[in-house]
């Protein structure tokens, strides 16, 4: 079955770090654009970072530019993303889908559980 698991998410103080991952079964991840999203309930989705199947290109958001990586490990199956100097507006529910473009809000399949990620002292 076709799926990415996102994992990592957790409560941490404002300035601290968590590394969240996606991990893909079902499907021959280099073959993907992956891209993270985040939503805070009441507001749309945001799309966060995304990078290319190769992992040769990413874009960011401008709101966490310079904070946050965005990586992939195609041997492993898993895009992760490194988050740094978090801040409270950070909390949210991050997603993972593939892409057919980045950047750009448009994903194929459909949105997997997602991970909770709370910034608060």
């Amino acid at each position: 079955q076709l799926q990415l698991v996102e994992s990592g998410g957790g409560l941490v103080q404002p300035g601290g770090s968590l590394r969240l991952s996606c991990a893909a079964s079902g499907f021959t991840l280099d073959s993907y654009i992956i891209g993270w999203f985040r939503q805070v309930p009441g507001k749309e989705r945001e799309g966060v970072s995304c990078i290319s199947s190769s992992g040769g290109s990413t874009i960011y958001a401008d709101s966490v530019k310079g904070r946050f990586t965005i990586s992939r490990d195609n041997a492993k199956m898993t895009v992760y993303l490194q988050m740094n100097s978090l801040k409270p507006e950070d909390t949210a529910i991050y997603y993972c889908a593939r892409q057919p473009y980045c950047p750009g809000s448009a994903i194929v399949g459909s949105w997997g559980q997602g991970t909770q990620v709370t910034v608060s002292s």
